[in-house]
């Protein structure tokens, strides 16, 4: 059976291809889903999955992140597309700039739908707010360390070995084949 991986985002479509690099039964459809609000990563990936499914018919994955900033109190969370798009990097790193609480935190969570259902699966990664480093990657990773390393700075495989959404897509991977097997 065929997944279809649902994103408009060519980057994270990166990302999950290099998860899933060898397996074969995956397919990438570029998708604009709406954009959903809600304080719930998982209410917004499984509105995702359900829209992606009314259109294609077909079993999918669809997902949402969240990056969550304890000395914000958690902002930007499921307004963090949104927030890269208007005050990116810099805005951040300014609006940290007296704190010294650094953590942050992203969440992901994969929806898979087919006709029977909705599940989801997440995946976190924590680290530090720093100043940009790095040339790989998109999005928030130039600010973002692991274990002193911004995620700009690791290799595609890397990142995909350690990452929130790698984890979702591992969570969801097992189930995934478990439910292949019965």
């Amino acid at each position: 059976m065929t997944i279809c991986i649902v994103t408009s985002n060519k980057n994270k479509a990166s990302e999950v291809a290099e998860f899933f690099r060898g397996i074969t039964g995956i397919e990438f459809v570029p998708m604009e889903c709406p954009e959903y609000r809600s304080s719930s990563i998982e209410e917004i990936a499984r509105k995702k999955a359900e829209y992606a499914y009314q259109v294609l018919e077909r079993p999918l994955i669809a997902d949402d992140t969240g990056f969550f900033i304890r000395a914000l109190s958690g902002f930007p969370g499921p307004y963090a597309a949104y927030v890269l798009d208007t005050i990116g990097n810099a805005g951040i790193l300014q609006l940290m700039e007296d704190k010294e609480d650094r953590h942050g935190q992203f969440i992901t969570v994969i929806a898979y739908a087919d006709r029977d259902q909705v599940r989801t699966f997440s995946g976190t990664l924590d680290g530090d707010i720093v100043s940009p480093r790095g040339s790989n990657g998109f999005g928030y990773d130039p600010i973002f360390s692991v274990n002193s390393r911004t995620l700009a700075e690791l290799t595609i495989q890397e990142k995909s070995r350690i990452s929130h959404r790698g984890k979702a897509l591992a969570a969801f991977r097992s189930w995934y084949e478990h439910e292949q097997m019965n």
